[in-house]
């Protein structure tokens, strides 16, 4: 969609402005989506958001296919992705860990079911640029579509546990709040929170943008796009294996300090660079420490949250990280409009690496606060 709409306007603005239409939903209604995760039955959830994700797709492709698609058409539909991904996110986290027997295997089943989430995220639109130098946009858009096919046919043909889900016992808003008092009442979380958030808003609009990079600064057209998000995708896939491996989330806050540290210094530096193959290896970084840092905190969050508000947690942490993406990606596209690419991806760098040792300096009183939770977790022994 970034690709088209670059081809159609030539605006890095359109470019951000699409961004933010394809994920402000989170943003506005990610907390409330986490309480629908909480108190409905989230396989049927599921395949209610796949269909209409599925919807989505087919009539993008064959808009685009007929030749009768437009920018306004991309914002609407770019609008109705994000909506739906609102709730289809809480609701895959809140149901996959229920596929884990063994509770002392869910830190590795939600840092894998992070890296699957999350490189798909990078390495799909890193292959659509390889297939749209071979084909076209409606066949990028055809195959997303078969895509969903494909989860619903998944969605049909597992066995799934019984859910553990209770009955809710209080209102909307009750759930809610108290939701709202676990994310942001609580110290660590709401540090985590704030560091994934900064993150969203800096590091993440590098791939709306990477287009401006593919055409007007290295001269290419879709092929350079998708080896520039390829290369970020391969980042993140060798940074999530290694989170996938440990066998506990025990120092995972300065894995995430550092991956964030990691991403910021790497997108400053790839800002005015102009060797390619480098430009590769910093999009490397850039991509994997986002991922990373990202992985790690929902990993934290999800092994350390109680049951009954699992859904609640996904969803600020959807807002956190998926919903604020869009107003950095809109603020980012005006701002390369006004100043520069290179130069807003320079100053979002920066700003990454400053909440970066923000977080490394808090890691020490954010360690001590999580004691008492690791500890009746099981997951370091108590003294004595």
């Amino acid at each position: 969609m970034g690709w088209l709409t670059y081809r159609l306007t030539g605006s890095a603005w359109l470019l951000g402005a699409v961004a933010f239409c394809a994920s402000i939903g989170i943003l506005v209604l990610g907390p409330v989506a986490g309480v629908v995760a909480d108190r409905v039955n989230r396989r049927r959830g599921l395949w209610v958001t796949q269909s209409l994700l599925l919807a989505q797709s087919l009539a993008l492709a064959a808009l685009t296919a007929f030749g009768q698609v437009e920018v306004w058409q991309l914002i609407g539909f770019a609008l109705w992705l994000g909506t739906v991904s609102a709730f289809d996110v809480p609701l895959r986290q809140a149901l996959y860990v229920h596929l884990v027997d063994d509770r002392a295997d869910l830190p590795n089943a939600i840092a894998l079911n992070s890296f699957i989430v999350n490189v798909a995220r990078i390495v799909g639109p890193a292959l659509a640029g390889v297939l749209l130098a071979l084909t076209g946009e409606a066949v990028c858009f055809a195959l997303n579509a078969l895509s969903f096919v494909a989860v619903i046919v998944a969605l049909a043909r597992l066995r799934w546990p019984r859910e553990t889900q209770p009955a809710p016992t209080a209102g909307w808003w009750a759930s809610y709040t108290e939701g709202a008092r676990w994310a942001l009442g609580f110290a660590p979380t709401r540090a985590l929170l704030t560091l994934v958030a900064v993150l969203a808003w800096t590091i993440t609009p590098y791939s709306s943008l990477m287009p401006v990079y593919a055409k007007d600064v290295y001269g290419g057209g879709p092929r350079t796009l998708g080896l520039l998000l390829s290369a970020a995708g391969a980042g993140a896939m060798l940074c999530v294996v290694y989170l996938a491996r440990r066998s506990t989330i025990r120092g995972l806050g300065r894995v995430i300090a550092l991956a964030a540290g990691t991403a910021g210094a790497a997108l400053a530096g790839f800002a005015y660079l102009r060797v390619f193959p480098l430009a590769l290896l910093l999009l490397m970084l850039v991509g994997g420490g986002v991922i990373l840092a990202a992985a790690s905190t929902n990993t934290i969050l999800q092994t350390i949250v109680d049951d009954r508000l699992r859904g609640r947690a996904a969803g600020f942490f959807s807002m956190a990280f998926l919903g604020v993406a869009p107003l950095g990606n809109l603020v980012a596209g005006a701002l390369a409009a006004a100043m520069g690419t290179p130069a807003t991806l320079l100053m979002n760098g920066l700003l990454c690496i400053a909440a970066a040792l923000w977080f490394w300096r808090r890691l020490p009183e954010l360690t001590q606060l999580l004691r008492p939770t690791y500890l009746r977790l099981g997951i370091i022994a108590g003294e004595g």
